[in-house]
């Protein structure tokens, strides 16, 4: 028996592109426009890490608390049209087949609160995390510790699925092979260079796929 352990933005939740459209917004805000492509490339990065990585030191000196907050207030009024297609069948197929389900996120406890809602996984799942379950986000492990340890599960046990070279690149900093989904915007062979061991076009294809993965 697995440990599945979902990122949940972008992988079970199509929100990449409305957190990318929030972060050029927020930016704006101070009058910093960035091409919407290059914030694309970092989503899936801890929130906390973007504006250093984008801007640099001194942006995240001088701004980085206001940019966040307002990257937070322009993906709340875009959160209403985030869909999803096929997760909540992914999860019930991985429950079927004895799993133990936890949904990765360093999303604030609001947002993910959405998301389990939109995905009807509250009393499906054996756990979830937020951001106030991580104290370095993404790319570092911290997420991928959190999540299997919000479950008592063996690390040697779990598998990660995820949209982003950032999962890719969390979950192999603590020793868990992750399968990769398109749904984010990274190419597949952007994905495997990151180190996972399968790529997937979406979820619904994953999940007709399972039995050549390790969540047989």
């Amino acid at each position: 028996m697995a440990t599945a352990v979902l990122d949940i933005d972008g992988t079970l939740v199509d929100t990449n592109y409305h957190h990318t459209i929030a972060w050029f917004r927020a930016f704006a805000r101070c009058h910093i426009v960035l091409p919407v492509w290059r914030i694309h490339r970092h989503i899936g990065m801890g929130g906390d890490q973007v504006v250093t990585a984008l801007c640099g030191p001194e942006v995240e000196a001088s701004h980085g608390d206001d940019i966040r907050s307002a990257e937070g207030d322009e993906y709340m009024r875009l959160i209403d049209e985030v869909r999803m297609e096929d997760s909540r069948e992914l999860l019930v197929s991985l429950k079927e087949r004895g799993h133990v389900v936890v949904l990765a996120s360093s999303a604030k406890q609001h947002e993910v609160d959405v998301y389990l809602d939109l995905l009807d996984a509250r009393e499906l799942v054996d756990g979830w995390t937020t951001s106030a379950d991580v104290e370095s986000t993404k790319p570092a492990p911290d997420l991928v510790h959190a999540a299997v340890n919000c479950v008592d599960a063996d690390p040697a046990t779990a598998v990660m699925v995820g949209d982003t070279p950032w999962d890719v690149k969390a979950a192999d900093g603590a020793g868990v092979p992750t399968l990769a989904v398109l749904t984010g915007g990274f190419s597949a062979a952007e994905l495997r260079e990151a180190g996972a061991v399968a790529g997937f076009e979406s979820v619904a294809e994953l999940r007709t796929q399972l039995d050549a993965t390790p969540l047989r």
